[in-house]
Order: structure tokens, then C-alpha cells, then sequence
């Protein structure tokens, strides 16, 4: 089951994907209208009977794709979470998650430009798996921990690295407008029997440039879930960035990174491919 957040005839809504039709669900199930409304009412069973007694009727080619959840209250994100990406950035693995947080006005969508500031040159890709929170809670045991997931999606948290490495603080070079691309739509959990058996590949115009099993995190997803919930509270629709594999762009000799008329994408199995183009600031009407 996919669900998916677009406009369509300009209009805001969400709905699921089926054999390439969208079911509407936008003011369907108990009145909501975005998709974390409906996480947060704990309606997914609603609309998954909603959509089996409606089929849909929108076509994929009449939308235009949304970030996936567009107003999370919070995204949290993993740095240095796998081994090979540690060892490349000559880092050491530390005893607690790195973490740090993005904004939803950094997101964009599937199919939508990623966007090359005009402070910087050096957009790096970094492919990885995004957790949604369906559950709320706080002080999350481990063994607890993936109850609280409703679904997951792909995402590409787009990094400007020159500014990232200003201080030790990662926030400045992770929450440009527009550089952080989720979606294009959430499996659910429950779909998804052993998320440590799924690959992650990121291609840069048709070049593998990183793949990783999900069961190489360093910190696996139970363990980033309760250790986030000791300090802030899940609410419904949170996001959980997990990390991203070694052979980022910024580490290689010589370095890669993304410029305009680039096509990157992020594909993990069974779940999907977010694919984005590569535009300059200046290019795009905002």
C-alpha cells in the first residue's frame, strides 16, 4: 500500500497510488486533509477501505508530486551511521547518534528540482532510508521501538559541504531551500517484513555512486527511535532520517558534486525510487 502527498489542479491533497491511480482521501477519512493529519488519527485503516470501495480516478501524469509528509513537525537526521561513510570522512564511531535536525522549508519532491544555492557549489547527494513516525510517544524502549512506525520512504538529504563544515554544527550546510528530496510515497510498515534485508542505491545520471544494506546502520532504527525519545517526545508524522552509506560526493578524488541538468535518485527495494533533477536558484521560479 503507497501513500502519496501531490497537487492536483493546483490543489493540496494526498490520497493512495494504486496500478498508477490515485485514490483521493484529501477531507475523506474523519476530515483530513494532509497525510500526517490522517497518521495522527490513526485513520490508515479507514482509507485503506476507502480506496478498495473507490477506486481511483487520478492519473499519475495530471499531479505534481509534494515532499511526503510537507509539514512534520520535526525531521531528525542520523550523520555517520554507516561504517564505510565514517572511515571515508576519517571519522571515528561514536558511542551515541550523531544527530541533527533539518526544517520542512529545506524539503522538495519527487520529480521536483533539487536546488543548487547561489552561496555554494558543492551539492552532495546522500541517499537514505526515512522512517515515519505513526505512534507519538517518549522514553521508547528499543525492543518497543518499531511498533511506533507507520511507514517508510526514500530520501535524499542533500548537503551543501562547504557549509557544513563551517562549525561542528552540520545545520547551516543541511537545510538550504529546496536540498532535502522525500518521497515519492510511503509503504507502510507493515509491508515491509525485515527492513534490514532492503538495499539502498544512489545513481548520479545513471552512475551507482552509493548502495548499502540498511542492516549496515551502526545504529539500527529501534535504537535511534528510543534514543531520540529520551530527549523529545514522537508525535505522529515526525520523520527519522537514518543516515547515509559511504561514497558521498565530497570524498572522492576528485570530488563529484551535483550540477544543474544532473538527474540523481535514490531507489531502496520494495520501497521505491525518488528521483530529482539538479537546478540553480537563479533558474528556478520560486
Amino acid at each position: 500500500m503507497k501513500f502519496i502527498s501531490f497537487k492536483h489542479n493546483k490543489e493540496a491533497k494526498f490520497g493512495i497510488l494504486n496500478n498508477q491511480l490515485i485514490t483521493d482521501l484529501t477531507n475523506k477519512i474523519s476530515g483530513t486533509n494532509t497525510l500526517k493529519d490522517l497518521i495522527a488519527s490513526k485513520g490508515i485503516s479507514k482509507a485503506k477501505k476507502y480506496a478498495a470501495e473507490n477506486p481511483g480516478n487520478i492519473k499519475l501524469d495530471e499531479i505534481e508530486y509534494m515532499p511526503l509528509i510537507p509539514n512534520p513537525g520535526k525531521i531528525i537526521c542520523v550523520g555517520l551511521n554507516y561504517s564505510e561513510h565514517v572511515k571515508e570522512t576519517n571519522g571515528t564511531i561514536e558511542e551515541n547518534p550523531v544527530i541533527f535536525h533539518r526544517f520542512p522549508e529545506s524539503q522538495t519532491a519527487h520529480k521536483q528540482p533539487i536546488q543548487r544555492p547561489i552561496a555554494s557549489d558543492s551539492l552532495d547527494f546522500e541517499g537514505e532510508m526515512a522512517v515515519i513516525m505513526g505512534e507519538g510517544g517518549k522514553h521508547i524502549k528499543p525492543e518497543d521501538a518499531l511498533k511506533h512506525i507507520v511507514g517508510y520512504s526514500c530520501y535524499n538529504e542533500s548537503t551543501i559541504r562547504e557549509w557544513q563544515r563551517h562549525t561542528r554544527q552540520f545545520g547551516m550546510g543541511k537545510n538550504f531551500e529546496k536540498t532535502g528530496s522525500f518521497g515519492p510515497h510511503m509503504v507502510l510498515a507493515e509491508d515491509i517484513k525485515d527492513y534490514k534485508q532492503l538495499t539502498l542505491e544512489t545513481r548520479l545520471n545513471g552512475k551507482v555512486m552509493q548502495n548499502a544494506k540498511l542492516s549496515q546502520l551502526i545504529f539500527d532504527i529501534p535504537v535511534l527511535i528510543s534514543y531520540v525519545s529520551k530527549a523529545m517526545a514522537w508525535r505522529s508524522g515526525d520523520v527519522l532520517v537514518t543516515g547515509t552509506p559511504g561514497g558521498v560526493g565530497f570524498k572522492r578524488n576528485p570530488p563529484i558534486f551535483m550540477k544543474p541538468g544532473d538527474k540523481v535518485e535514490v531507489e531502496i527495494t520494495d520501497i521505491g525510487v525518488l528521483s530529482n533533477t539538479i537546478k540553480d536558484l537563479s533558474l528556478i521560479h520560486i
